[in-house]
């Protein structure tokens, strides 16, 4: 099975994430947000993603910068 095969899990992962995301280690929030920006621009989608994104986490992670 490659890596993103079995589709299912990608959104399960995704909202994990999203659920844990304001007690994550700083570095591993950056983390994170590269790899999500990286693959939204490799997929050709919005080009204003960097600040969606961040809009998006702030709003249901006040205390992340």
């Amino acid at each position: 099975m490659t890596p993103l095969q079995d589709a299912r899990f990608v959104p399960l992962l995704g909202e994990a994430v999203v659920r844990v995301w304001g007690s994550l280690p700083q570095e591993i929030q950056r983390m994170l947000f590269e790899a999500a920006v990286s693959a939204g621009e490799g997929a050709g989608g919005d080009p204003h993603l960097r600040e969606h994104l961040a809009a998006f986490l702030h709003d249901h992670h006040p205390r992340t910068g």
